[in-house]
Protein backbone atom coordinates (compact mmCIF):
# COMPACT_ATOMS: atom_id res chain seq x y z
CA UNK A 1 0.00 0.00 0.00
CA UNK A 2 2.90 2.47 1.23
CA UNK A 3 4.91 1.39 -2.31
CA UNK A 4 1.82 2.18 -4.33
CA UNK A 5 1.09 5.51 -2.29
CA UNK A 6 4.52 6.60 -3.22
CA UNK A 7 4.57 5.75 -7.18
CA UNK A 8 1.26 7.63 -7.81
CA UNK A 9 2.62 10.65 -5.70
CA UNK A 10 5.81 10.49 -7.70
CA UNK A 11 3.80 10.07 -11.21
CA UNK A 12 1.82 12.87 -9.68
CA UNK A 13 4.85 14.50 -9.19
CA UNK A 14 6.16 14.12 -13.02
CA UNK A 15 3.03 15.14 -14.71
CA UNK A 16 3.10 18.22 -12.83
CA UNK A 17 6.79 19.00 -13.85
CA UNK A 18 6.22 18.21 -17.18
CA UNK A 19 3.36 20.46 -17.87
CA UNK A 20 5.10 23.19 -16.34
CA UNK A 21 8.31 22.32 -18.38
CA UNK A 22 5.78 22.80 -21.29
CA UNK A 23 3.97 25.58 -20.19
CA UNK A 24 7.61 27.49 -19.67
CA UNK A 25 8.59 26.08 -23.18
CA UNK A 26 5.61 27.62 -24.95
CA UNK A 27 6.23 31.12 -22.65
CA UNK A 28 9.57 31.15 -24.24
CA UNK A 29 9.08 30.40 -27.58
CA UNK A 30 6.67 33.64 -27.38
CA UNK A 31 9.16 35.85 -25.89
CA UNK A 32 11.58 34.40 -28.75
CA UNK A 33 9.54 35.59 -31.40
CA UNK A 34 8.30 38.72 -29.96
CA UNK A 35 12.12 39.19 -29.48
CA UNK A 36 13.07 38.20 -33.49
CA UNK A 37 9.58 39.85 -35.33
CA UNK A 38 11.52 43.00 -36.52
CA UNK A 39 9.32 46.16 -36.65
CA UNK A 40 7.88 47.77 -39.64
CA UNK A 41 7.18 51.11 -40.81
CA UNK A 42 4.74 52.27 -42.63
CA UNK A 43 5.29 55.16 -45.28
CA UNK A 44 2.26 56.84 -47.43
CA UNK A 45 3.26 56.91 -51.32
CA UNK A 46 1.03 57.51 -54.57
CA UNK A 47 0.53 54.68 -56.49
CA UNK A 48 -0.51 56.10 -59.79
CA UNK A 49 1.98 58.74 -60.44
CA UNK A 50 5.06 57.61 -62.77
CA UNK A 51 8.50 58.34 -62.21
CA UNK A 52 7.76 59.58 -58.77
CA UNK A 53 5.56 56.76 -56.78
CA UNK A 54 3.83 54.06 -58.62
CA UNK A 55 2.82 50.52 -58.28
CA UNK A 56 2.96 47.65 -60.77
CA UNK A 57 2.00 44.04 -59.41
CA UNK A 58 4.00 44.12 -55.86
CA UNK A 59 6.64 46.31 -57.37
CA UNK A 60 7.31 50.17 -56.32
CA UNK A 61 9.01 52.35 -57.76
CA UNK A 62 9.52 56.60 -58.69
CA UNK A 63 11.75 59.16 -57.06
CA UNK A 64 9.63 58.82 -54.06
CA UNK A 65 9.81 55.42 -53.07
CA UNK A 66 13.67 55.57 -53.55
CA UNK A 67 13.53 59.14 -51.28
CA UNK A 68 11.59 56.29 -48.85
CA UNK A 69 13.83 53.58 -48.77
CA UNK A 70 16.86 55.50 -48.21
CA UNK A 71 15.46 57.91 -44.84
CA UNK A 72 14.22 54.33 -43.74
CA UNK A 73 17.62 53.05 -43.94
CA UNK A 74 19.08 55.68 -42.21
CA UNK A 75 16.29 55.56 -39.39
CA UNK A 76 17.63 51.87 -39.42
CA UNK A 77 15.11 49.75 -41.01
CA UNK A 78 15.86 47.47 -44.20
CA UNK A 79 13.73 47.31 -47.37
CA UNK A 80 11.97 44.16 -45.74
CA UNK A 81 10.59 46.04 -43.01
CA UNK A 82 8.83 49.22 -45.10
CA UNK A 83 4.95 48.82 -45.64
CA UNK A 84 4.20 51.10 -48.23
CA UNK A 85 0.89 52.59 -48.23
CA UNK A 86 -1.23 54.12 -50.97
CA UNK A 87 -1.73 57.69 -49.53
CA UNK A 88 -4.23 59.66 -51.94
CA UNK A 89 -3.76 63.40 -52.05
CA UNK A 90 -7.42 64.43 -49.93
CA UNK A 91 -6.13 61.67 -47.30
CA UNK A 92 -2.98 62.31 -46.29
CA UNK A 93 -3.28 64.44 -43.02
CA UNK A 94 -6.09 62.51 -41.91
CA UNK A 95 -3.41 59.27 -42.46
CA UNK A 96 -0.57 60.68 -40.00
CA UNK A 97 -3.29 61.75 -37.49
CA UNK A 98 -4.88 58.72 -36.72
CA UNK A 99 -1.93 56.44 -37.26
CA UNK A 100 -2.18 54.88 -40.36
CA UNK A 101 0.90 55.46 -41.49
CA UNK A 102 4.77 56.67 -39.67
CA UNK A 103 5.84 58.91 -42.33
CA UNK A 104 4.45 60.00 -46.14
CA UNK A 105 6.73 60.71 -49.27
CA UNK A 106 3.88 61.68 -51.67
CA UNK A 107 4.54 64.89 -53.50
CA UNK A 108 3.82 65.93 -50.42
CA UNK A 109 4.36 70.19 -50.75
CA UNK A 110 4.63 71.96 -47.69
CA UNK A 111 2.53 74.65 -46.46
CA UNK A 112 1.01 76.89 -43.29
CA UNK A 113 -2.58 75.23 -43.95
CA UNK A 114 -0.78 71.49 -43.80
CA UNK A 115 1.47 72.16 -40.81
CA UNK A 116 -1.72 73.00 -38.74
CA UNK A 117 -2.45 69.59 -38.50
CA UNK A 118 0.97 67.45 -39.12
CA UNK A 119 4.69 67.94 -38.95
CA UNK A 120 7.05 68.18 -41.75
CA UNK A 121 10.78 67.21 -42.51
CA UNK A 122 12.77 68.55 -45.37
CA UNK A 123 12.28 69.46 -48.42
CA UNK A 124 13.59 66.80 -50.31
CA UNK A 125 12.75 68.07 -53.23
CA UNK A 126 11.94 71.66 -54.55
CA UNK A 127 9.61 71.51 -57.55
CA UNK A 128 7.74 74.07 -59.67
CA UNK A 129 4.08 74.40 -60.81
CA UNK A 130 3.22 73.69 -64.47
CA UNK A 131 0.92 72.83 -66.99
CA UNK A 132 0.45 69.40 -69.08
CA UNK A 133 -0.92 70.34 -72.70
CA UNK A 134 -2.04 68.20 -76.13
CA UNK A 135 1.67 68.08 -77.65
CA UNK A 136 -0.22 70.22 -80.34
CA UNK A 137 -1.74 73.00 -78.32
CA UNK A 138 -0.52 76.15 -79.03
CA UNK A 139 -2.98 78.88 -77.45
CA UNK A 140 -2.14 78.05 -73.63
CA UNK A 141 1.58 79.19 -73.03
CA UNK A 142 1.19 79.60 -69.33
CA UNK A 143 -1.08 80.10 -66.55
CA UNK A 144 -2.64 83.15 -67.34
CA UNK A 145 -3.92 81.74 -70.75
CA UNK A 146 -6.62 79.35 -69.04
CA UNK A 147 -9.58 81.86 -68.78
CA UNK A 148 -12.03 80.19 -70.13
CA UNK A 149 -10.28 76.58 -70.31
CA UNK A 150 -11.02 73.13 -68.31
CA UNK A 151 -7.96 72.39 -66.02
CA UNK A 152 -7.54 69.30 -63.75
CA UNK A 153 -6.32 68.83 -60.82
CA UNK A 154 -6.61 66.24 -58.38
CA UNK A 155 -9.01 66.15 -55.11
CA UNK A 156 -7.14 67.48 -52.46
CA UNK A 157 -4.75 69.43 -54.53
CA UNK A 158 -4.18 73.17 -54.14
CA UNK A 159 -2.63 73.16 -57.37
CA UNK A 160 -5.48 74.47 -59.57
CA UNK A 161 -6.86 76.56 -57.03
CA UNK A 162 -3.65 78.70 -57.16
CA UNK A 163 -4.04 79.00 -60.58
CA UNK A 164 -7.91 80.56 -60.41
CA UNK A 165 -6.65 82.64 -57.56
CA UNK A 166 -3.43 84.43 -58.86
CA UNK A 167 -3.67 83.97 -62.60
CA UNK A 168 -7.30 82.91 -64.62
CA UNK A 169 -10.05 83.79 -62.30
CA UNK A 170 -12.53 82.32 -65.20
CA UNK A 171 -10.45 78.78 -65.46
CA UNK A 172 -12.94 75.94 -65.22
CA UNK A 173 -11.76 73.54 -62.59
CA UNK A 174 -12.59 69.69 -63.01
CA UNK A 175 -11.28 67.63 -60.46
CA UNK A 176 -10.22 64.13 -60.69
CA UNK A 177 -9.50 60.92 -58.41
CA UNK A 178 -5.92 60.62 -59.88
CA UNK A 179 -3.49 62.49 -61.78
CA UNK A 180 -3.96 59.14 -64.27
CA UNK A 181 -7.48 60.05 -64.81
CA UNK A 182 -6.49 63.88 -65.66
CA UNK A 183 -4.50 62.67 -68.33
CA UNK A 184 -7.12 60.34 -69.65
CA UNK A 185 -9.45 63.26 -69.65
CA UNK A 186 -6.84 65.60 -71.67
CA UNK A 187 -5.78 63.04 -74.06
CA UNK A 188 -9.86 62.52 -74.57
CA UNK A 189 -10.18 66.38 -74.54
CA UNK A 190 -12.55 66.92 -71.61
CA UNK A 191 -9.79 69.10 -70.55
CA UNK A 192 -7.60 71.23 -71.90
CA UNK A 193 -4.95 71.14 -69.37
CA UNK A 194 -3.34 69.45 -66.28
CA UNK A 195 -1.47 71.22 -63.47
CA UNK A 196 0.69 69.84 -60.91
CA UNK A 197 4.53 70.12 -60.28
CA UNK A 198 6.96 69.61 -62.92
CA UNK A 199 8.27 66.66 -62.06
CA UNK A 200 4.97 64.65 -61.68
CA UNK A 201 3.98 65.79 -65.22
CA UNK A 202 7.20 64.91 -67.05
CA UNK A 203 6.73 61.47 -65.29
CA UNK A 204 2.86 61.27 -67.21
CA UNK A 205 4.23 62.50 -70.38
CA UNK A 206 6.80 59.93 -70.45
CA UNK A 207 4.84 56.72 -70.19
CA UNK A 208 4.63 54.70 -73.21
CA UNK A 209 1.10 55.70 -73.69
CA UNK A 210 1.43 59.26 -73.57
CA UNK A 211 4.92 59.63 -75.07
CA UNK A 212 4.64 62.03 -77.95
CA UNK A 213 1.06 63.11 -77.47
CA UNK A 214 1.58 65.51 -74.68
CA UNK A 215 4.23 68.49 -73.60
CA UNK A 216 5.19 70.42 -70.76
CA UNK A 217 4.32 74.10 -71.58
CA UNK A 218 7.92 74.94 -69.29
CA UNK A 219 6.88 77.54 -67.25
CA UNK A 220 7.01 76.98 -64.11
CA UNK A 221 5.20 79.57 -61.87
CA UNK A 222 5.37 78.58 -58.04
CA UNK A 223 8.10 76.49 -55.79
CA UNK A 224 6.82 73.65 -54.28
CA UNK A 225 8.75 72.35 -51.40
CA UNK A 226 8.47 68.61 -51.23
CA UNK A 227 8.32 67.34 -47.51
CA UNK A 228 8.35 64.09 -45.96
CA UNK A 229 4.91 64.31 -43.26
CA UNK A 230 5.06 62.69 -40.31
CA UNK A 231 2.46 63.39 -37.38
CA UNK A 232 1.93 66.44 -35.25
CA UNK A 233 4.85 66.86 -32.52
CA UNK A 234 7.09 64.26 -33.49
CA UNK A 235 10.76 64.08 -32.60
CA UNK A 236 12.14 62.44 -35.83
CA UNK A 237 12.36 65.61 -38.21
CA UNK A 238 16.16 66.02 -37.13
CA UNK A 239 17.05 62.23 -37.97
CA UNK A 240 14.71 62.86 -41.19
CA UNK A 241 16.87 65.88 -42.52
CA UNK A 242 19.92 64.33 -41.41
CA UNK A 243 19.47 61.94 -43.93
CA UNK A 244 18.02 64.33 -46.49
CA UNK A 245 20.96 66.01 -46.06
CA UNK A 246 23.48 62.96 -46.55
CA UNK A 247 21.78 61.53 -48.98
CA UNK A 248 22.53 64.57 -51.15
CA UNK A 249 26.29 64.83 -49.72
CA UNK A 250 26.66 61.40 -51.18
CA UNK A 251 25.29 61.36 -55.28
CA UNK A 252 22.37 59.79 -54.11
CA UNK A 253 20.50 62.42 -54.87
CA UNK A 254 21.55 63.83 -57.84
CA UNK A 255 21.57 59.69 -58.64
CA UNK A 256 17.87 59.27 -57.61
CA UNK A 257 16.44 62.20 -59.58
CA UNK A 258 18.14 61.03 -62.86
CA UNK A 259 16.82 57.79 -62.84
CA UNK A 260 14.01 58.52 -62.98
CA UNK A 261 13.33 61.58 -64.80
CA UNK A 262 15.86 59.82 -67.47
CA UNK A 263 14.34 60.43 -70.86
CA UNK A 264 12.01 62.93 -70.13
CA UNK A 265 14.42 66.09 -70.97
CA UNK A 266 13.51 67.77 -67.36
CA UNK A 267 15.90 69.54 -65.53
CA UNK A 268 15.63 70.74 -61.98
CA UNK A 269 15.74 74.57 -60.85
CA UNK A 270 19.32 74.47 -59.93
CA UNK A 271 18.54 77.91 -57.97
CA UNK A 272 16.22 75.89 -55.32
CA UNK A 273 17.81 72.15 -55.82
CA UNK A 274 19.57 70.44 -53.91
CA UNK A 275 17.59 71.22 -50.98
CA UNK A 276 19.37 71.64 -47.60
CA UNK A 277 16.98 71.63 -44.30
CA UNK A 278 18.00 72.40 -41.23
CA UNK A 279 17.47 70.03 -37.77
CA UNK A 280 14.34 71.13 -37.14
CA UNK A 281 11.00 70.81 -38.85
CA UNK A 282 9.98 72.97 -41.52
Amino acid sequence: MKKSFINRAAAKFFAAGTAAALALGFALTGCSSAADAKPKIRIGIKYDQPGLGYQDGREFTGFDVDIAKYIAGKLGYSEEQIEFVESPSANRENMLSNGQVDMIVATYSISDSRKKSIDFAGPYYVAGQDLLVRSDETNITGPDSLNGKNLCSVTGSTSAKKIQDKFAKNVNLVNQNSYSDCVVALNGGVVDAVTTDDIILAGLAATKANKGKLKLVGQTFTTEKYGVGLPKGTDKCEAVNKAINEMVTDGTWQRLVEKNTEGTGYTYNSNNNPPHPGASCA
